[in-house]
C-alpha cells in the first residue's frame, strides 16, 4: 500500500467505520428481504396456477439461483464503479497535495468555515490536520472517505448473493416440509413471519418505529403475494 494511505497509530479510528458496518448490515437485511419476497411471490403465483408441489419447489429453486446471481452481479458492478471513483479521488488528492500543498490547506480551511468555524479556527484546524495526515484529512472532509475502508466488490457480491439465498430458503423450506395439499398457505405464513422479523431488524438498525417499519415491509410482501396469486389463478396454466 502507498505509505500516504497507511493508517497512523496516533489517529483515532474513522467515524465512517461504524456507518460502513451499519450500511453492510442494512444491505444484508434488504437482500434477505428481497429473497423472501421475490421467491415466495413466484412460488405462490405458480401454485395459484394449479402447479404441483414439485413444480412449485422447482420454481422456488430457480428463483433462488437466478436471484442470487442477479444480486451478486449487480452488487459487483455497483461497488466496482464506486471503488473506481474513490480510487480516482485518492489519486487526484495525492497529486494536488504535491502540486499545491498551501492551496490545499486554504481549501480545507474554507470547507471548515462553510461548516461554521471562524476563519482563524478553521485555518488552525486545517493546519493541524494537514500536519498529521494531509491525504486522510482531505479525503475525510471533502469526500467522507477513508482510504483504508474501500469496499471490496467481490465481498459485496458474495454477501449480497448469500443474503438473498438465505431469504429465499425460508419459503422453500416451508414448501418442502408442508403437505402438498396445503399449498401455498405454508409459504404465505412463513413469508409473513419472516417479513415481520426483517422489518423489526430494519427498525432496530435505523432506530425507527418498529410498527411502522414492520407494516411497510409486510404490506409490500403481502401485495406481491396477492398479485402473483391472482395472475397465476387468472391464467391457470399449471406446470407439471
Amino acid at each position: 500500500m502507498d505509505p500516504a494511505l497507511q493508517r497512523r497509530p496516533d489517529l483515532p479510528p474513522p467515524v465512517g467505520s461504524m456507518a460502513s458496518k451499519l450500511n453492510w448490515l442494512r444491505a444484508g437485511v434488504l437482500g434477505a428481504n428481497d429473497g423472501i419476497v421475490s421467491t415466495s411471490a413466484l412460488m405462490v403465483g405458480v401454485a395459484g396456477a394449479g402447479t404441483s408441489a414439485a413444480g412449485v419447489l422447482t420454481a422456488g429453486v430457480a428463483a433462488l439461483v437466478a436471484g442470487a446471481f442477479s444480486m451478486a452481479v449487480g452488487e459487483y458492478v455497483s461497488v466496482s464503479s464506486q471503488r473506481d471513483s474513490e480510487r480516482s479521488a485518492i489519486r487526484r488528492e495525492q497529486q494536488e497535495l504535491i502540486d499545491n500543498p498551501e492551496g490545499q490547506i486554504d481549501q480545507l480551511a474554507h470547507m471548515f468555515e462553510v461548516r461554521g468555524l471562524s476563519p482563524a479556527t478553521a485555518h488552525t484546524a486545517a493546519l493541524e490536520l494537514t500536519e498529521k495526515d494531509p491525504l486522510r484529512a482531505h479525503l475525510s472532509v471533502e469526500y467522507n472517505l477513508d482510504p483504508d475502508e474501500l469496499n471490496n466488490p467481490w465481498s459485496a457480491a458474495i454477501a449480497s448473493a448469500l443474503a438473498f439465498s438465505i431469504g429465499s430458503l425460508i419459503p422453500l423450506l416451508a414448501a418442502l416440509v408442508a403437505p402438498s395439499a396445503w399449498m401455498p398457505w405454508p409459504i404465505v405464513v412463513a413469508t409473513v413471519l419472516a417479513l415481520l422479523v426483517t422489518g423489526l431488524v430494519s427498525a432496530r438498525i435505523g432506530a425507527s418505529g418498529k410498527r411502522i417499519a414492520m407494516f411497510r415491509v409486510l404490506l409490500g410482501g403481502v401485495v406481491a403475494l396477492a398479485a402473483t396469486w391472482f395472475i397465476g389463478s387468472l391464467f391457470h396454466t399449471p406446470v407439471h
